[in-house]
């Protein structure tokens, strides 16, 4: 079923997150090491499935647990990874992208953070859910039950949700019937998915040709 809406992880699939995370550490004289970046991302799923925060408490928590900061440079990070860097085909790709459906952020993440992200786009996207709209963190099916409400959608092959990760997005999403897009980044968790491509770029390309844009 042809495209009627895009929806997109933000951390780690538009975001190259770990890359901005290692470059925040090293600001302040830590290394990120491969062990330590699990042991973080452990440490969130585990806040995530708590009582609700923020996700920049979140940062703020599990850098203070992991890796040892003090609470006022971990927090300074938090506030701050919105800017963590752009995987180089975003801007472009999702401009693309925009032309064929409208294009939506769903993302573990905070409100701030948008306009982290929409400044390094230079675009704003067509909407933006977060977890702290929702009160809740994906992989929870509420987040998708928030956005079919607030957009007034239905769950669909229509609906295409896309992340490079199985265990907090796609698994989900082929649940309730969506059509389930996996984009492989460095740091990725693969699965199940309708459609499977190596970067936006390449998913812009394919839908170009589809759809004849």
């Amino acid at each position: 079923m042809n495209p009627i809406l895009f929806t997109f992880d933000i951390f780690g699939t538009t975001l190259d997150w770990k890359r901005g995370m290692q470059e925040a550490l090293a600001a302040h004289g830590h290394a990120l090491t491969d062990d330590a970046f699990n042991r973080i991302t452990a440490a969130q799923a585990r806040l995530q499935a708590g009582p609700f925060q923020t996700y920049t408490d979140i940062v703020t928590q599990s850098l203070v647990e992991v890796v040892g900061l003090d609470a006022s440079t971990a927090r300074s990070i938090g506030d701050n990874v919105g800017r963590a860097p752009l995987f180089t085909d975003a801007s472009e790709a999702l401009t693309r992208l925009m032309r064929i459906a409208p294009c939506v952020a769903m993302t573990n993440s905070d409100r701030a953070h948008r306009a982290q992200v929409e400044a390094q786009l230079g675009f704003a996207l067509s909407d933006w859910f977060c977890a702290e709209d929702v009160r809740a963190y994906k992989p929870s099916p509420e987040f998708w039950h928030y956005v079919a409400r607030r957009r007034g959608l239905r769950f669909d092959k229509g609906w295409w949700h896309v992340s490079a990760y199985a265990d907090y997005d796609l698994d989900v999403a082929r649940s309730l019937g969506l059509t389930a897009v996996f984009v492989q980044r460095p740091h990725h968790v693969s699965g199940g998915a309708d459609y499977e491509f190596r970067s936006y770029s390449a998913m812009a390309d394919y839908l170009e040709t589809l759809l004849k844009v």
